[in-house]
């Protein structure tokens, strides 16, 4: 519908070229309507954007916009100036609507993405990480509540590492076709390394780890009751495992014990890049950290937050 320069929002679907309920579902992730009830309201966003009320006896009231707003430039939470039709045209989606991708509950989607490491809680809500702002997330806010909460972009379903995790924690991931996890290029544990050192040390919390220091440092995590994991993938692209990950702090921890050997020494250099590249937080230790775990291991957990005993 058309009247007095303005279109109604199934015009302005028309006119982009999409689905009208993508296109409400786009309006209320950008905070230009809400739902009350079983009605669609402008917010005072939407009204300051232009959106106004017309009714008709025909039609009845509706929301109309402006024919320009699909001309002018709007700031983005990332501050990169684009227009109109291309914000409404980025299809974004909540975590309701990609839980229900995978059968998942939001609740639980949600802790998913935070393991991921693409979200954190804050006091109310989700807020988006430098991770998250990588693959597509923007922050957005309830309108009414005000409570942050992150939309994700149309597509988002096909991210391995997104993929990868979910098939872990719902147990469907397939194991390894061969010895190694990784590439000689991005793994010190490559495979020579794995073929000589087999995971044969039993740490007290049942893990088999590699080496003698793996255990000490397992069982000392273990004995300060820190949620841990032991050679988790990282949630990236590339196919890289981690000695340790702490969930609480989203912490990865790396023992680099062959720091004298030239080929280790240059996996081990590429493996860092990889921790600085994506920004995730890594803790180092070494064979003189684990001879004296009491004193170095509290000391750097506590930088990133975690506490120990």
């Amino acid at each position: 519908m058309e009247a007095d320069g303005y279109i109604s929002t199934s015009r302005l679907a028309k006119e982009l070229g999409m689905h009208v309920s993508n296109v409400f579902e786009q309006l209320r992730l950008l905070g230009l309507i809400e739902k009350v009830g079983d009605k669609v309201e402008l917010t005072e966003e939407g009204k300051r954007r232009g959106g106004k009320y017309l009714s008709s006896p025909k039609y009845g009231t509706w929301i109309a916009w402006p024919k320009q707003i699909i001309k002018v430039e709007s700031a983005t939470p990332g501050g990169e100036a684009k227009k109109f039709t291309e914000i409404v045209k980025e299809s974004f989606k909540t975590a309701t609507a990609l839980g229900r991708a995978f059968g998942i509950p939001p609740t639980r989607m949600n802790y998913v993405l935070s393991e991921l490491g693409w979200i954190q809680k804050s006091m109310k809500g989700w807020k988006i990480t430098r991770q998250g702002l990588a693959v597509g997330g923007v922050q957005r806010e309830d309108t009414r509540s005000g409570i942050p909460f992150v939309a994700w972009p149309d597509g988002i379903e096909t991210n391995s590492a997104l993929r990868n995790t979910i098939a872990d924690i719902q147990g469907t991931s397939s194991a390894p076709e061969t010895e190694s996890h990784e590439t000689a290029t991005t793994d010190t544990k490559a495979p020579s390394f794995r073929g000589r050192f087999p995971a044969k040390f039993r740490a007290t919390d049942g893990h088999f780890v590699r080496s003698r220091s793996e255990m000490l440092i397992d069982n000392w995590l273990y004995m300060a009751e820190i949620v841990h994991a032991y050679e988790r993938k990282l949630p990236i692209e590339e196919d890289v495992y981690c000695d340790f990950y702490l969930p609480e702090g989203k912490l990865y921890l790396e023992f680099w014990g062959m720091e004298n050997d030239p080929s280790y020494a240059e996996r081990m250099k590429v493996k860092k890049a990889i921790y600085q590249k994506y920004g995730f937080n890594l803790i180092d230790l070494n064979d003189a950290d684990v001879q004296n775990l009491d004193d170095v291991l509290p000391a750097k957990l506590l930088k990133f937050g975690v506490q120990a005993y």
